[in-house]
């Protein structure tokens, strides 16, 4: 008798325990009155709800359970259990429940509510509207339903009705959690910026301490193309999280599409200390590369470059950076090997057969040179760059009536492009010199033929 009134107490503390938020507390007293009378349903029941609070999901589930099998239709516990197998993904399991809540309770407007968020997760959208408006004949202003069917309408592509039941939403309920944030990514969807930053701001001033909404914010300004805004905005969350090292690297990446690599690699440095030199960011040992590389630090560029075509082999733009990053050193041999690697991957690539092309010159091999520089104007009919290089060639090659031809179409494309500008200038230094090394060429043969 005196085990069973000590239960009693147990739970009552357990009670108090809840009232006050001190949840491992209430766990530890009701663990104890259960030991004693393990088929006490509510006690079941309050110790799942705690379970919950702790966000021990799997046990709370059981919690559910164990109170159903004491006590089986208890419709509170029953919604209870199916919210917390909605959490854990286990739609199925949910569904079940569900279906004997409205078997049950016909008019439980929240066994249809729930059904919409468990059909819309497995895909079964028609199920989730016929659910949708079955809860409507019984409450047409649950926030919660808009909400979940405007999840399933999103999915399907039809974004003008999913926005206008969240819209619902913030009528019925103002603080909805989580529905602003909703509307700006389906605006950002279709790049309606000021909607998205709009309806994301709202979500903000709700939680301003959340770096990750900031963050969102952020990133949402660079994609408007706002890159000094976003800049203040990546700044303002590393004062608030000075370890957010997500946003030093976004903020790296701004400074270096500003044209500030110096800037660039200072953000870069400060991930490099936070994260232990690998943060596991996408992209970000290119970024850094590609910062060094304009910066002229190429050995640094280089091993970082080399750790992103590692990370990502099938991207002509890393191995590009890194094809460069070795011609800047003067290492003609390794970067056409590399651009040669661009090609593979980017055949129509323009910018990398002039490299290549380059590479070719500086190893003194013109024909093969000229041949990618003239296939890179044949890719991109305006490259003057390609064609100054290509007429360079054809002189060299004395091929005059070819470097004339090129000459005229660039200077038809671009009369004021100065590096073609200064060939056409001295074509006729080519030829003489070319004339003179031919003559000098025959006489010393003559010369050699006559001893």
């Amino acid at each position: 008798m005196g085990d069973w009134f000590e239960a009693e107490q147990r739970a009552e503390r357990a009670q108090k325990l809840c009232e006050s938020q001190r949840w491992a507390e209430a766990l530890t007293e009701i663990d104890a009155a259960l030991a004693v009378n393990p088929d006490q349903a509510i006690w079941q029941a309050q110790r799942g709800f705690v379970l919950e609070e702790l966000g021990r999901w799997v046990e709370a589930a059981e919690a559910h359970r164990a109170s159903l099998d004491v006590e089986p239709g208890d419709r509170e516990v029953m919604l209870a259990l199916s919210s917390v197998l909605l959490r854990l993904e286990r739609f199925t399991q949910a569904l079940a429940v569900l279906d004997d809540v409205a078997r049950l309770f016909p008019d439980c407007e929240p066994a249809y509510c729930q059904r919409i968020q468990a059909y819309t997760e497995l895909g079964r959208h028609e199920r989730a509207e016929e659910m949708f408006y079955l809860a409507q004949q019984i409450n047409d202003e649950c926030p919660h339903c808009f909400y979940a069917i405007g999840v399933s309408l999103a999915a399907r592509g039809r974004r003008d009705k999913a926005i206008f039941c969240w819209k619902r939403v913030l009528e019925i309920e103002p603080d909805y959690y989580g529905v602003n944030l909703r509307i700006a990514e389906a605006y950002r969807t279709v790049r309606d910026f000021d909607q998205a930053k709009e309806y994301l701001r709202r979500e903000v001033r709700g939680d301003p301490g959340n770096t990750e909404l900031l963050f969102e914010l952020a990133e949402l300004t660079l994609e408007a193309g706002q890159a000094a805004s976003a800049a203040a905005r990546f700044s303002q969350i590393i004062e608030l999280d000075p370890g957010h090292y997500e946003s030093h690297f976004a903020l790296g990446k701004v400074w270096l599409e500003m044209g500030q690599p110096e800037q660039a690699v200072g953000s870069f440095k400060t991930v490099v200390k936070l994260a232990s030199n690998d943060p596991g960011l996408p992209s970000f040992h290119r970024k850094y590369g590609e910062a060094l590389l304009a910066l002229g630090k190429f050995r640094d560029a280089r091993r970082r470059l080399r750790r992103a075509t590692e990370e990502d082999p099938t991207d002509p733009s890393v191995a590009m950076l890194l094809a460069d990053c070795l011609l800047s050193e003067d290492k003609p041999a390794t970067a056409s090997d590399w651009f040669r690697r661009v090609l593979a991957l980017d055949a129509k690539n323009a910018f990398a057969h002039h490299k290549l092309g380059m590479c070719q010159f500086k190893q003194g091999r013109h024909e093969p040179g000229l041949v990618h520089c003239l296939k890179a104007v044949e890719l991109k009919p305006d490259y003057m760059a390609a064609m100054h290089n290509a007429i360079v060639a054809q002189l060299h090659l004395a091929r005059w009536k070819d470097a004339r031809a090129m000459l005229r179409r660039a200077m038809a494309i671009d009369p004021k492009y100065t590096p073609t500008r200064e060939v056409g200038r001295r074509m006729w230094r080519y030829r003489a010199k070319h004339y003179i090394q031919k003559v000098t060429g025959f006489i010393g043969l003559r010369s050699r033929s006559s001893s």
